[in-house]
């Protein structure tokens, strides 16, 4: 007999007619000998309904008060469900996140699980029951007895948490899409559904936009090794299984807000090239990586800066193995030497830069970060009071890399280690997670995010601990900072070397970050701050990527055959992003994911 955990969203309990067909749904997967605990949404539109009238009552109505009244569209759905059930003939019973034991954060309408109690639940699905529950929500304290939400994505967060916490065999989300798609079917009528997924690759497209799991949840399926699966409502397809790894020991207590670090990671294996002053235009980077794909060579890092305002020109950097760096070095002066023949820039013409240096990625790794802007800021905290120069900069949702020299590789493993409570340091393991299924696509899925904007922080200080005062104000904040880049040249200004940092934001933290960073211009000692609303970030994500070259020259190439300009480029082991003109976000999409062959023979039809 298994332990199932299922979650039906709002659309799959929208009406009467749905509940009872959901009730049927439910009675089969019990007939077929499982346990089961459903959690489920409000009906339909109900949540929006009940904030409608708070606004028609106050103008800012208080977030507790918020909570006590959201909370009841669940109690809704769930007593509904389980007559629905009892009506059928199976034993049932309906429970509030309170009754289950769901014990949060005092932290109303975006509180975080710290527990569940699960005795009350295993006592009902002893005696045959099966257990419905309010989802996106739990209680501040056993004592207290506050109702608090959980916020956005909070019935897919409750549902695989108590799966988590009860062990379950497997954690079923049931929606109105068939499962989750190579990209959004809304824009590419011939997306393909996937047959799974892994975990990390899940919170990436969940975080770039992907609606269909909240990020949140993904992370505790994660690092609790629950199974999930996703499906429809509607139908009796498989669905999409997104595939945990075999999770480490970890304690239930504190279950959203454990350790965010799982580990520390390096890779001394590192050489890097800088290409200076390149032309700011379409088809230079698929020029570039088009031909070191040619040479076979695999691209670890690549970081493009924002183009300067006075040259329109910008800098390129990547990094390859120290066995690979004098085929990419030739391979980038053959580009530069036709790109001089055009250049106009006042300050010189392109250069090709390898670094001198001996170089190291020195990596911190773990589900636990997301939506944490803290740990960035931690780690280039750790690292300027050490004295440790950041380089490069990398950031994922599960892993935020930096190049520094290797004679500090050591000092940064031990600090860091020291700083997150990690006591191992394994070598890069880029593939690890990759392995739970066999021989995964270089490409999974291809996301596009049109709510982010982008600032530019110029003539930065080129010294240790700018970045940990900048992402440390934000932090403070709890400004969740996305892509980071760090132009390659440094320039002085005023007698002091500088740089300019770039980064993304959600549009909604736009603008006050921009004030934050504006107001702490003089003690920062850097120049203006300028914001871009008008962006928009495609993606490519794939586990196996770390094993393909080229993967980077084939997406750089469908934009430049769409004469789409790339604004700045980042990378992980498993996701390349590229800013373009918001303009062209959707063309982008349509044609990066053209050309890795992603789209189905069937077209997709989607509820608006």
């Amino acid at each position: 007999m298994a332990l199932i955990v299922q979650k039906y969203g709002g659309t799959s309990v929208g009406t009467v007619e749905r509940i009872q067909a959901v009730a049927q749904r439910v009675l089969k997967t019990v007939q077929m000998g499982n346990s089961l605990v459903v959690v489920v949404s409000a009906m339909g539109k109900t949540t929006d309904g009940l904030v409608k009238l708070a606004k028609e009552i106050s103008t800012n109505p208080s977030r507790r008060e918020m909570d006590m009244l959201l909370s009841t569209g669940e109690q809704v759905t769930i007593a509904l469900l389980s007559m629905a059930l009892q009506e059928l003939g199976q034993p049932a019973i309906s429970l509030t996140g309170a009754q289950v034991g769901i014990v949060t954060e005092a932290e109303h309408t975006r509180a975080r699980i710290l527990q569940i109690k699960t005795e009350r639940m295993e006592r009902h699905l002893n005696n045959g029951k099966v257990v419905v529950v309010a989802g996106f929500q739990g209680i501040s304290s056993i004592d207290e007895l506050e109702i608090t939400t959980l916020g956005r994505g909070g019935s897919d967060t409750s549902a695989v948490a108590l799966a988590a916490a009860l062990r379950a065999n497997c954690c079923e989300i049931y929606t109105d899409v068939p499962g989750i798609f190579t990209t959004d079917p809304r824009l590419v009528p011939e997306a393909q559904l996937m047959k799974e997924i892994t975990c990390d690759e899940m919170l990436e497209l969940a975080s770039l936009g992907a609606k269909v799991l909240h990020p949140r949840a993904v992370e505790i399926a994660r690092n609790y090794g629950v199974e999930l699966v996703v499906r429809s409502s509607w139908t009796d397809d498989p669905g999409t299984r997104v595939v945990s790894p075999t999770p480490k020991p970890r304690s239930l207590e504190g279950l959203e807000i454990a350790r965010p670090v799982d580990a520390v990671e390096f890779d001394t294996d590192q050489a890097a090239v800088s290409l200076l002053r390149v032309p700011d235009r379409p088809g230079v980077a698929a020029s570039l990586f088009g031909g070191i794909a040619s040479q076979k060579l695999d691209v670890d890092l690549i970081i493009q800066s924002i183009y300067e305002d006075d040259t329109k020109t910008n800098d390129i950097a990547f990094t390859v193995t120290k066995s690979s760096i004098n085929k990419a070095v030739s391979v980038a002066d053959a580009i530069v030497k036709t790109m001089a023949k055009n250049s106009t820039s006042q300050l010189g013409e392109p250069e090709v830069k390898p670094e001198e240096r001996q170089i190291a990625k020195v990596s911190i790794a773990g589900a636990g970060m997301i939506g944490l802007p803290k740990v960035a800021a931690r780690m280039f905290q750790t690292f300027a009071e050490a004295n440790i120069n950041i380089q490069m900069i990398s950031t994922s949702e599960v892993k935020i890399s930096c190049l520094i020299d290797a004679e500090d590789c050591d000092r940064a493993i031990s600090l860091l280690c020291e700083t997150f409570e990690v006591n191992s340091s394994p070598a890069q393991l880029a593939t690890a997670e990759a392995s739970s299924i066999a021989n995964p696509p270089a490409v999974r899925a291809v996301a596009l995010d049109n709510n982010q904007a982008r600032l530019a922080i110029r003539h930065i200080p080129d010294k240790p601990g700018m970045a940990a005062k900048m992402f440390g104000l934000l932090a403070e904040h709890n400004i969740s900072v996305d892509m980071i880049i760090q132009s390659q040249r440094s320039r002085e200004v005023d007698g002091v070397l500088r740089r300019d940092i770039a980064f993304t934001v959600a549009q909604t933290d736009a603008q006050q970050a921009r004030l934050i960073l504006k107001e702490a211009a003089s003690e920062l000692g850097c120049g203006d701050v300028d914001v871009d609303e008008a962006i928009a970030k495609v993606s490519v994500v794939g586990a196996g990527m770390v094993n393909h070259p080229g993967v980077a020259a084939k997406m750089f190439k469908s934009l430049a055959d769409e004469k789409i300009n790339i604004e700045m480029i980042a990378t992980s082991e498993i996701k390349i992003s590229c800013v373009v003109p918001q303009e062209h976000g959707v063309t982008a999409l349509q044609a990066i994911h053209a050309a890795f062959g992603l789209a189905g023979e069937h077209k997709i039809q989607v509820p608006a």
